[in-house]
């Protein structure tokens, strides 16, 4: 990808937005959050915030995170991050999804069917 300050600002501001997802996600989650695939005791299932549209807007926001990295470097290598993050995060998602539908049965299967995955009419 070509470097120009329209290129890079557009990479710049993928980031920004990407970090500005990942926080307000998170303090959406509150207690419930955890870096593994865990229910905890009185944990609830979050609809709020950025929760409303999507299930998963942490992976969102690091995966737009790792999108715009490789906008800002123009490099293969940045591309193949963003591929290697996509791959694990699907893996993760997966993972997630299966113990959401297994702890909260058919609460979980309603919001799934209400929501997307990662991106609003894409995924």
């Amino acid at each position: 990808m070509p470097s120009s300050p329209i290129v890079i600002g557009a990479g710049l501001t993928i980031q920004a937005m990407g970090l500005a997802l990942a926080v307000w996600a998170r303090r959406h989650l509150g207690r419930n959050w955890s870096g593994e695939i865990a229910i905890k005791v009185n944990h609830k299932l979050v609809r709020s915030g950025p929760y409303r549209l999507v299930r998963h807007p942490i992976y969102t926001a690091l995966l737009g995170m790792y999108a715009g990295s490789a906008v800002v470097f123009g490099e293969l290598h940045a591309l193949l991050g963003l591929a290697m993050a996509a791959f694990a995060y699907g893996r993760k998602l997966r993972l997630e999804e299966a113990n959401l539908m297994e702890s909260f049965g058919a609460d979980y299967r309603d919001y799934r069917g209400a929501t997307w995955a990662l991106l609003p009419g894409l995924f």
